[in-house]
């Protein structure tokens, strides 16, 4: 069980080591990329690009989750991964727009299409390989730790981005360092194709082939009957778990350079600090559902979210003024707000496992997880960072933070059932 896991959360942590390098070198790269006249417009420019590779994700859940569906959950890895590596590696050698003009972000666009393409088919294949391996009783325990690859790979993408700038300095980062984040890619993928080459397939997976009944059309299966109503029920609740996650963790990095003022190392400092101190409250309430329930975790995530977000960025704030950043108290903060990640993404994997019949499994966990986290989740740090230029109002800039999770718990209060005893490990084709 634990090559399983460690398996499937390695290559995870490098497909979002990859997504992430993107957002987190925004407010270095975004005048590189398009017309540097236009401060502050460059930054939204960015971060819409940036959030084109969270729209097509659902696109890619698609057709990748058909694939895993059809031919299996390792093979669908393989795709995913390489696709994602190449095209990182790939922005870490395109000219910049004082180069070759409106070709340079023509091209970053590009590639940010078939990052989101490849992301789309990642993480529902990881969920499903991993849930297809473990015990019905213990599978919040184990997919908490596959949780956990995420926000490792964000805490290596920072780590490696102050590591290169540290080395070079500020110069020389950004005359040329900058590229090498996105260049280290290529050996972080090998070594993760190295890796994933070693699994088998999952034993369920294995089992309906075997038995001749696997989907035929895993499209029509996933998107009509009752099966239409679970998904529409599930994306409900990963629009939730979507808003929060990249709330508490991934606007963290916006807020601190674009509302503190304050420059990307120290930035860097806090949210990986914190980062590492909260990860593995992933695991805890991933094993927490396995004892109370998955239901009543996540939404007591959303009711955290939305009723304490406002209080505790504008105590973000206060705290890290340019100059005089209260680092303990800083870390804390955000700490609690990745904890709130913890309880709502700790949880949901073994959900969206146990909520879809193995047939459709990949397509099913795959469409409503990217629809959740890559329209609900991907639009924050567009939105944020529009309504924060435009405004300049903490509670303007945070009211789709906290709408988006409010709506969520009144809805999964009445919608959302509770998949905790439920069984996959049936026959393999109605276990659910």
């Amino acid at each position: 069980m634990r090559r399983v896991v460690t398996a499937a959360a390695v290559g995870n942590v490098i497909e979002w080591y990859d997504f992430y390098i993107f957002g987190s070198l925004a407010t270095t790269l975004a005048a590189k990329f398009f017309d540097p006249s236009q401060p502050g417009k460059d930054l939204v420019k960015w971060v819409a690009v940036f959030a084109v590779g969270f729209g097509v994700r659902p696109l890619g859940a698609l057709l990748l989750g058909r694939v895993g569906d059809l031919i299996g959950r390792k093979y669908t890895f393989l795709i995913t991964l390489t696709g994602i590596g190449l095209s990182t590696a790939a922005i870490g050698i395109v000219p910049t727009y004082a180069t070759i003009g409106v070709l340079a972000p023509a091209l970053l666009l590009l590639l940010r299409v078939i990052q989101g393409l490849c992301l789309g088919g990642e993480y529902g294949g990881a969920i499903t390989y991993v849930a297809e391996h473990v015990p019905d009783e213990k599978r919040g325990w184990y997919t908490g730790w596959l949780q956990t690859s995420p926000t490792l790979g964000i805490v290596v993408s920072l780590a490696v981005v102050a590591g290169t700038r540290i080395a070079l300095g500020e110069e020389r980062f950004g005359a040329w360092g900058w590229r090498i984040p996105f260049l280290v890619s290529l050996l972080l993928v090998a070594v993760a194709i190295y890796i994933r080459l070693r699994l088998q397939e999952t034993p369920i997976f294995q089992d309906i082939k075997a038995k001749g009944q696997t989907a035929t059309n895993p499209w029509h299966e996933a998107f009509s009957g009752a099966n239409l109503r679970y998904v529409a029920i599930a994306t409900i609740v990963v629009l939730g778990e979507g808003c929060v996650w990249y709330s508490s963790q991934f606007w963290v990095l916006y807020f601190l350079q674009t509302v503190s003022k304050l420059d990307l190392l120290h930035t860097n400092i806090i949210v990986g600090a914190a980062l590492l101190l909260a990860t593995p409250t992933f695991v805890l309430f991933g094993w927490l559902s396995d004892k109370i329930g998955r239901k009543a975790i996540i939404l007591t995530g959303f009711f955290l979210a939305a009723t304490t977000y406002y209080p505790l960025f504008a105590a973000l704030r206060k705290v890290t003024p340019a100059g005089a950043v209260n680092y303990p108290l800083a870390v804390l903060i955000v700490v609690v707000l990745v904890s709130y990640v913890g309880m709502v993404y700790g949880p949901i994997a073994a959900f969206l496992a146990e909520y879809f019949p193995s047939r459709i499994r990949y397509t099913s966990v795959s469409v409503p997880y990217h629809i959740g986290n890559g329209w609900g989740g991907g639009a924050v740090p567009l939105i944020t960072t529009a309504v924060w230029t435009a405004t300049q109002n903490l509670g303007l800039t945070l009211a789709y933070s906290i709408a988006v999770p409010a709506v969520a718990l009144v809805l999964s209060m009445f919608l959302m059932p509770e998949t905790r005893g439920m069984r996959i490990w049936g026959d393999g084709v109605t276990a659910r």
